[in-house]
């Protein structure tokens, strides 16, 4: 999104947006980084079958699920972390390589 100084044309920007092109299903969602445990609660219209009760308001909302966030990033952190991906993608090659 361009930066507009002026405040009459900001709201011009925002009253001339064009509709019903924003997803309309926007809900609480928790999302939820696998490496380190770290998680959060936001709006999101991801699609997600699992849920995880908040420890906050003890509710359940959908479960996102995370490789990496801004906990476990190396930009953010300022330290390289390892994020242990290869049992994973052994896994994958294990389930889905071809039946000889």
């Amino acid at each position: 999104m361009a930066y507009i100084r002026s405040p009459k044309l900001f709201l011009k920007f925002y009253i001339t947006m064009k509709k019903e092109i924003h997803p309309e299903n926007y809900r609480l969602c928790v999302f939820k980084d696998m490496s380190n445990g770290y998680s959060f609660l936001t709006r999101s219209c991801a699609e997600t079958k699992e849920t995880a009760k908040w420890e906050e308001d003890g509710n359940e909302y959908p479960l996102v699920k995370l490789d990496i966030s801004m906990t476990s990033h190396p930009f953010y952190t300022g330290k390289q972390v390892l994020v242990d991906t290869a049992g994973r993608v052994d896994k994958f090659r294990s389930r889905y390589q071809k039946k000889k």
